[in-house]
């Protein structure tokens, strides 16, 4: 349940967190007035108890998730054939994903929240439009997005069908319809996120 209803929270973080960060295709000042209305928010509060927030859902949905694999290795027994005929790929590698997404996140906030570097860190003050198109000028780091994004993909593609599972809104007859659902949003969430590092780094090294 835990991992669940963290994971929904995650789930409709992604779908706001992809929508303000497609305005980097609208326009610098479209995208600039988004960063200010986040930062603005309850006197700046705002911004800060989101961060809590996701933080923790974070944290929690990561411990959960390796406690319940855990729990269910050590309660499956050990058949000579392994259980997973009926399995998808996907959710073979919950946990592996799981991690990996993990660590880009950390990355991610490294390069774009705390801004390690002095150069972005300035950007971000004056010009976050600017920090972005700098920050995705960089073939090593448009390639790790691209995998971390791919992987969270296969993660969204297994995780919110389960989901709705856990809390008791999936049955025989909307399996199917969430099963696509699942896979639709993942899909979605891949090609928005990828779209902005790709567009950025073809049209940097276009010119």
């Amino acid at each position: 349940m835990l991992v669940a209803l963290t994971g929904l929270v995650l789930v409709l973080f992604l779908a706001g967190h992809l929508a303000g960060n497609l305005l980097v295709f609208v326009g610098e000042k479209a995208f600039n007035e988004y960063a200010e209305m986040l930062h603005s928010m309850l006197h700046g509060a705002g911004v800060w108890i989101a961060r809590a927030v996701l933080l923790s859902c974070l944290v929690i949905h990561v411990a959960a998730t390796i406690s319940l694999t855990r729990a269910n290795r050590a309660a499956s027994p050990k058949y000579v054939h392994p259980q997973t005929i009926q399995a998808s790929k996907s959710s073979r590698i919950m946990i592996w994903s799981g991690l990996t997404i993990l660590a880009f996140v950390i990355f991610h906030i490294l390069h774009f929240t705390i801004r390690v570097d002095s150069d972005l860190a300035q950007l971000g003050k004056d010009n976050p439009h600017r920090m972005v198109i700098e920050g995705f000028s960089h073939g090593l780091v448009v390639l790790f997005y691209v995998i971390a994004m791919s992987l969270l993909c296969s993660h969204l593609s297994h995780g919110v069908a389960s989901m709705f599972q856990t809390l008791g809104l999936r049955s025989k007859k909307s399996a199917p319809l969430i099963e696509k659902l699942s896979k639709a949003y993942a899909i979605v969430i891949w090609a928005g996120f990828i779209s902005i590092p790709l567009a950025i780094f073809v049209f940097k090294f276009g010119r």
